[in-house]
């Protein structure tokens, strides 16, 4: 197992590079891209990073030329032949052969698109352009990079027994969480913290911790390399960024009303089972519901994201009663800002009414809370999003109007199309 603060205290980044491989990233993102590839491959999209953490001034923090270092690198990498393999050759969710063979040829010549990086106000502006399957790569890793870089300049102002005990505070912090979740019968939870990690190594010291601690209850990592290195499930499905290109080429607003159930019907043809997982907050999960067409309500299960996580839940199993299905059959996966005792609170309301999982994200990869000097290691909400499609904006509304994104007058126009009322607003932390 890696000495983690002993390589922080020694580390040179050519030798431990943030991002390591093209594989260092989220299963859905290879999953949707996939999607993309086949049936909107000459989008044009732009991301764009947004620290909605303002208070968390990341350009004053962060040398500029280390920054750039690390995205060029991201830029130099190619998927490996043993990457190739793995992906071309195992069984993700009991299915041989997930990716295509006219997807894998794609991916394996595959260079990411280049970036355009400004300062502005403490901040860095930091924006990806091209075609949608290309750049939609950059998300994860340009989140991993910035959460990282975060992390070293504080680290960097430490001495070795300083760091020794900073990482020995936060294993035990994280082991006290999974001896705690080792204790509720019938768990299933994977990791979903690749996005906002402290590092690669704590993410994969993480991962270990939780294979060992939980055992069975563990179901696998969103992250492609440490699932692979590790030998365990690649776990994923798909994300709002679907629904929110989607809607932003449509013509008009009767398109826009259909366009979230056009992915979905779309990601009907290419996956079944497990995969077959609603996320329907992009614009209000209630009137996502309500419009919903009856062939959904034969899907697996449900993502809950944003808003309050019980009230999505209930939500989903009224819809489920009404529509002649058995609830106790379905799939119902918490994911939005989850840790020990939110996961103890949920599991115990709905175990026994629905399948409950959870997808344990920033509060397992990067819970320094405490830790550092003034809270420097804090995990803070930063996030990567396409923000237009072939020069149109984006919208995503959420179940939580702090999470809503886009022009003030598209917020508006899309609140009309699908019917958003008045939301409460929760407090985003992460």
């Amino acid at each position: 197992m890696v000495d983690i603060a002993t390589r922080v205290y020694n580390h040179k980044w050519k030798i431990d590079p943030i991002v390591r491989s093209l594989i260092d990233t989220d299963f859905y993102k290879l999953l949707m891209c996939q999607s993309i590839f086949r049936n909107k491959p000459d989008t044009t999209v732009t991301f764009s990073l947004i620290n909605r953490s303002q208070s968390v001034r990341l350009a004053e923090l962060i040398d500029e030329g280390e920054l750039r270092e690390q995205l060029d690198h991201v830029r130099s990498l190619r998927l490996s032949r043993g990457e190739s393999t793995w992906l071309r050759g195992n069984t993700f969710y009991g299915k041989r052969q997930m990716f295509r063979p006219d997807f894998m040829e794609w991916f394996e010549g595959l260079q990411l698109p280049p970036y355009h990086l400004e300062k502005h106000d403490g901040q860095y502006e930091l924006t990806f352009e091209g075609k949608w399957p290309e750049v939609m790569l950059w998300e994860i890793p340009a989140l991993s990079v910035l959460m990282e870089l975060r992390s070293r300049a504080v680290l960097q102002r430490m001495g070795r027994f300083e760091l020794q005990v900073l990482y020995a505070r936060a294993m035990t912090k994280l082991w006290e969480k999974v001896d705690r979740l080792r204790k509720i019968d019938g768990l299933k939870i994977a990791d979903f913290g690749t996005r906002r990690r402290h590092s690669f190594l704590w993410q994969d010291w993480a991962v270990q911790a939780m294979m060992e601690g939980l055992e069975g209850k563990f179901i696998g990592t969103s992250n492609c390399l440490i699932a692979m290195r590790r030998e365990v499930e690649a776990i994923g499905t798909n994300a709002h960024e679907l629904p929110m290109v989607y809607s932003a080429l449509a013509p008009d607003d009767a398109t826009l009303a259909q366009a979230p159930y056009q992915v979905l019907a779309d990601w009907h043809e290419e996956h079944d089972g497990n995969l077959r997982i609603m996320l329907p907050d992009t614009y209000g999960t209630k009137g996502f519901l309500a419009r919903a067409p009856e062939w959904l309500a034969k899907w697996t299960g449900i993502r809950i994201d944003s808003g309050d996580p019980a009230t999505g839940a209930e939500t989903a199993i009224r819809w489920w009663k009404d529509r002649g299905e058995d609830p106790t059959q379905k799939l119902v996966i918490f994911s939005d800002g989850l840790d020990a005792d939110k996961i103890e609170e949920l599991h115990r309301q709905f175990v026994g009414r629905v399948k409950v999982s959870f997808g344990w994200g920033t509060m397992l990869t990067n819970d320094f809370r405490g830790l550092a000097h003034g809270d420097a290691l804090a995990p803070f909400s930063l996030v990567c999003k396409a923000i237009s499609a072939d020069g149109h904006p984006t919208v995503k509304l959420s179940d939580n109007p702090k999470k809503a994104m886009g022009p003030a007058d598209q917020i508006e126009r899309y609140k009309r199309v699908f019917g958003v009322g008045e939301q409460a607003a929760i407090e985003v932390v992460v």
